[in-house]
């Protein structure tokens, strides 16, 4: 929930702490009438593509903005809204290689904002900043309803206690540190991802593009299913119970929009990236450990359909049993993974009683 350093070269230090939705800066310069702050929206990995990047000035210590862009996740969409604690000296737009004093807004496929302020006084510059994927007035209100004051420590004292509440629900005790440390280190990583997709409101973007809302649970995002179902999903459902919930809503509001259960998605696309349709053992999972706060005919429905696609060598696999080598990269690979995949759909097809699912998918299992 913390992370500061000191860049060497003008000795400036940055502290930054966050909430679910929001960020809060908070900058410490050297006494300076002509303190600069830059925002980049081109900087980003060598692979994406920028079709859409807007800034807004809309006052003198605001800003707006968003960034579409192509990469691995085909459509992604980021608004921010940033809330500064000092008015802004001078403002300027750098669009596409052209620089522009006092220009207010503008759109292009290289932007950047520079923002000065006078820091004479020797005090710190914080600023609030709000993400959603979905619109500007998201944006603000993620930054309203979760950072309403300029009190730094109080943002970061809440997020360190979400952070230690989470990784109390296991106790160790061990005499050496060391391991105590690794213990806990990796169990920090098991609780990046999946991410939060849907805004404080409860509205998010589905994978048709729709915006929909719904309180019920949260949506989430980055679902890196081939990494995550031996592991860290059956981990969650001793931990996470209720999030188990939400992850799995979140797969079945998925399946909706694309008639398949999700693969490796990421900022609401699916890339398709890695093999077997392993949302179906997190699902089957949960459901046989008494986690059952979703739809389980429609995800044994989902389940079904992810199965009997048709893509991804599983026309040869249905037909043969096996995949050819010569017919699908990763044949053996994509046999192994299916037909454990199939598995775990007979025995979700078998607890609801539905006995052709049960027998059809058993077999294609070969068990």
């Amino acid at each position: 929930g913390f992370y500061q350093v000191t860049l060497d070269d003008d000795h400036i230090q940055v502290e930054l702490t966050a909430s679910t939705h929001a960020g809060m800066h908070r900058y410490h310069f050297p006494k300076t009438n002509e303190a600069r702050m830059v925002i980049d929206l081109t900087e980003s990995v060598v692979t994406e593509k920028m079709p859409g990047l807007e800034l807004r000035i809309i006052s003198d210590h605001e800003v707006m903005g968003y960034r579409n862009s192509k990469g691995w996740a085909r459509d992604q969409w980021v608004y921010f809204y940033a809330n500064f604690s000092r008015p802004f000296q001078e403002t300027g737009l750098a669009v596409d290689g052209e620089y522009w004093q006092n220009k207010q807004e503008a759109r292009g496929n290289d932007l950047k904002a520079v923002l000065t302020f006078n820091m004479m006084d020797g005090g710190p510059l914080l600023v609030k900043v709000g993400i959603s994927p979905l619109d500007y007035h998201s944006a603000q209100e993620n930054c309203l309803q979760e950072i309403q004051g300029w009190n730094f420590e109080g943002v970061q004292e809440a997020t360190a206690k979400t952070w230690n509440d989470q990784l109390n629900k296991i106790q160790v005790q061990d005499d050496n540190e060391v391991n105590k440390t690794i213990f806990y280190t990796a169990l920090y990583h098991t609780m990046i991802a999946p991410n939060t997709f849907s805004d404080v409101d409860g509205r998010y973007r589905n994978h048709a593009g729709k915006v929909l809302q719904d309180r019920a649970f949260t949506m989430y995002t980055v679902f890196s299913l081939w990494d995550t179902f031996r592991t860290l999903h059956p981990l969650f459902t001793l931990i996470e119970r209720d999030r188990t919930n939400d992850l799995i809503n979140s797969m079945l509001d998925m399946y909706s929009s694309d008639s398949l259960l999700p693969v490796w998605e990421l900022a609401g696309n699916e890339t398709n990236c890695m093999i077997g349709y392993h949302a179906v053992p997190v699902i089957t999972d949960a459901w046989i450990k008494g986690i059952r706060g979703f739809d389980a005919h429609k995800a044994l429905s989902a389940m079904k359909a992810s199965a009997q696609s048709g893509l991804f060598g599983l026309n040869e696999y249905m037909t043969k049993g096996y995949i050819p080598a010569d017919k699908e990269g990763e044949s053996v690979s994509k046999t192994l993974e299916y037909a454990y995949d199939d598995w775990c759909i007979a025995q979700m097809a078998k607890g609801l009683d539905d006995e052709v699912g049960y027998q059809t998918f058993i077999q294609r299992a070969q068990y």
